[in-house]
Formats: C-alpha cells, sequence, structure tokens
C-alpha cells in the first residue's frame, strides 16, 4: 500500500475521538467487521477517513422501578 493510499486512513484513536466514543469500542466494532472498509494492519487497525460511525447495535435493559416512586416538586 502506498503512502497516499494511506493517508486515507485514520487509527483507532482517531476514530475515537471523531466519533465521542472509546477506543476499545472501535476496536470491539472492528472486530465485528461493523465498519466498512477497514483493514488489519498487524496489530492494528486502519480505518477509511470516510468511513461513518456503526449504529449502536447494543441492547439496553431496563431495571425494574420495583416500588420506587417519583415525586416531583413544584
Amino acid at each position: 500500500m502506498g503512502v497516499s493510499k494511506l493517508l486515507d486512513y485514520i487509527s483507532v484513536k482517531e476514530a475515537a475521538e471523531k466519533w465521542g466514543i472509546s477506543e476499545r469500542r472501535v476496536q470491539k466494532l472492528c472486530e465485528g467487521n461493523r465498519i466498512e472498509g477497514i483493514v488489519r494492519f498487524g496489530h492494528a487497525w486502519m480505518i477509511p477517513r470516510e468511513a461513518e460511525k456503526p449504529a449502536d447495535q447494543r441492547r439496553i435493559r431496563k431495571k425494574d422501578r420495583g416500588d420506587i416512586s417519583c415525586i416531583i416538586h413544584s
């Protein structure tokens, strides 16, 4: 891969900063093949500069509120 092609990619750290998520979350997205056009280079991931942040597909568990009630004072 030529130098000009490498400039079309960003690091995990740069993607994390760009998308406002942790580096570990970007790594997990790469491992899950959720980012189009990624390339593994040794132990590092190369992410296309123009790649968009994938939608978050993690499930959110709703906590059982039980007997807790909310009181709003005005």
